[in-house]
């Protein structure tokens, strides 16, 4: 079975003290993690080791970092590599994240290059994708995450697709007041893994982990991660709340 995956963004929020008191507070609540299920916490750059010892010792529970530089080194002022993420022993990063689409502008053709730091330095991405609520409502969403998908992801060989992790996000569907039903989630969820198994075949799309990043709650996180193609979620708000993140937590397969 394919990992199951809640995956906390704290995004730019919480000061060191009290993102430490999250971590100690979640892992005092959280259920057990068994074989195929993990928690992951992607945390502000300056809190990667903090909480990374915090969580040693705890099964299946693992930090990321919310970003890396497309290039390996030089004269990038405020960026940070892959080859300092592996330093310090980081197993995943996520990229191409909505916000930074958006507000950073990256590009299918900047992603593309983050993928590939990663990779070189056995970093496995969160590849994000999604569509915004124009695109939603004039039924281009299928194309235009293909797009997002082929064009940053899908040159990369079999065996180093064989268990990526997806986070299909719904732009139009975050902050928005419009909400995205299970059905929704589980129609896009299907469509990717269709693609991965048109480009990839049925055994590496079956491997692919996709997480639903349209504001999980603890409330939905069940209705939503029971669908055959939702492997979990790339959690924002609700990752903040410690009693929140665990319900989540205990809702994966």
């Amino acid at each position: 079975m394919r990992k199951q995956i809640a995956a906390a963004n704290w995004k730019m929020n919480l000061t060191l003290a009290e993102g430490e008191k999250l971590i100690k507070d979640i892992i005092s609540a959280a259920p057990e993690l068994g074989a195929g299920r993990e928690a992951v916490f992607a945390v502000p750059f300056p809190y990667l080791i903090n909480v990374g010892n915090l969580l040693k010792g705890v099964a299946n529970a693992h930090v990321a970092s919310q970003n890396l530089a497309a290039t390996n080194n030089g004269a990038f002022t405020g960026e940070v590599s892959g080859a300092m993420l592996q330093s310090i022993g980081m197993k995943y990063a996520v990229i191409g994240h909505s916000e930074r689409r958006e507000y950073y502008h990256e590009s299918n053709e900047i992603l593309t290059e983050k993928v590939n730091r990663a990779m070189e330095h056995n970093i496995h991405p969160i590849f994000c994708c999604g569509e915004p609520l124009s695109i939603r409502e004039n039924g281009s969403q299928n194309t235009y995450v293909n797009s997002q998908l082929k064009e940053s992801i899908f040159h990369l060989e079999p065996q180093q697709m064989k268990g990526f992790v997806i986070a299909y996000e719904p732009i139009w569907a975050i902050g928005t007041g419009k909400t995205a039903t299970s059905g929704q989630a589980e129609d896009m969820h299907l469509h990717i893994r269709s693609l991965i198994e048109n480009k990839y075949g049925a055994d590496v799309a079956g491997s692919v982990s996709i997480l639903y990043g349209g504001s999980v709650k603890a409330a939905n996180a069940k209705e939503i991660f029971s669908k055959p193609n939702v492997d979990g979620g790339l959690v924002g708000g609700a990752s903040l709340n410690a009693m929140e993140f665990c319900e989540i937590m205990k809702s994966l397969k």
